[in-house]
């Protein structure tokens, strides 16, 4: 009997199984279980356990170095397991999410393990610099689009700031050329600050086009934009989860509630559906909103002060 399910359990570690090329991602902090849910349920491996047991048997039960590994069409178990084992993945993810500033991308990209870090020390204008020697920008916030990247395990982190600027020129490019007619923008570059208005203010996805209209209208009858994001960006380290009134009223420039227009730069990094929206707000006359709090991420849209001010004492002041 034991020599049977020695038998059986050598078969299904060691024989090939055939399959297309496949890709193997294993995420920050995954374990040889994680990846062998994943293995399984892609029916790569003929037998989870058989998987899991050998791996504890081989001492793999820590952490597997994050990464993408590339799997050939014929391979088994055992083969699969000592490519995990060498530690070597063929490409590494690094993920940007839409709303993070320039500084928590930078975080990110520094705690990113396997690539070669040449940029960690550098100042942001050294980095732009290096990213591109004739820029305009003396600024970095907004220029980089989030993301999901792959990139080579044996590359550097330069090379994928280079690949997030240029996939952002394209993308703001892309939107200007097919922007809306008549729109308050004097630049590429001013749309691109809209667009992280907008990505900073929108709870729900369906709310875009419409915050875009109350910040484009306000602009067109020179309102200010009075929207929170842009003091917090401005308060820096000082923010510390709350707004006083005494912040409103201090004045930087990129306090929306003291100056008119745009503020100087982006204030976060937006992504496609950002910048879509600043490219083509709604339709219509709205000047105001509000959250809801309801639980939906949607805001009240309002034409006028009054209605603002009832909308205000419904979702805010619960009278």
């Amino acid at each position: 009997m034991v020599l049977l399910l020695i038998m059986v359990w050598t078969a299904l570690l060691f024989m090939p199984r055939s399959i297309k090329p496949y890709r193997l991602k294993v995420p920050a902090g995954y374990g040889i279980s994680g990846v062998s849910r994943t293995l399984a349920a892609d029916n790569i491996i003929y037998n989870r356990w058989v998987f899991v047991g050998t791996a504890y048997m081989l001492g793999m039960s820590d952490k597997i170095h994050r990464g993408n590994y590339r799997l050939p069409s014929s391979l088994s178990s055992w083969d699969i397991l000592q490519r995990l084992r060498e530690g070597k993945p063929d490409s590494i993810s690094i993920q940007v999410i839409e709303g993070y500033t320039f500084a928590q991308m930078r975080k990110i990209v520094n705690s990113t393990p396997d690539i070669e870090h040449i940029t960690r020390d550098w100042s942001d204008k050294q980095l732009l610099q290096a990213i591109a020697a004739d820029t305009p920008y003396t600024n970095p916030e907004g220029l980089f689009f989030p993301a999901t990247y792959d990139i080579s395990a044996e590359s550097s982190d330069l090379n994928f700031y280079k690949q997030a600027y240029q996939t952002m020129q394209n993308q703001l490019q892309t939107a200007w050329d097919q922007r809306q007619k008549n729109l308050p923008y004097q630049s590429p570059y001013e749309l691109l600050i809209m667009a992280s208005l907008i990505e900073k203010e929108t709870g729900h996805v369906e709310d875009r086009t419409n915050v875009s209209a109350v910040f484009v209208n306000r602009l067109r009858i020179n309102m200010r934009l009075q929207t929170d994001p842009t003091v917090i960006y401005g308060m820096g380290s000082a923010y510390q989860g709350k707004i006083s009134k005494a912040d409103l009223r201090r004045d930087t420039p990129y306090n929306t509630y003291t100056r008119n227009g745009l503020p100087p730069t982006p204030i976060a990094l937006p992504g496609k559906a950002a910048l879509q929206a600043a490219a083509h707000p709604a339709s219509n006359s709205y000047l105001y909103f509000v959250a809801r709090n309801d639980g939906s991420g949607r805001s009240q849209f309002s034409q006028n002060l009054q209605e603002h001010n009832a909308a205000v004492r419904q979702y805010i002041l619960k009278k």
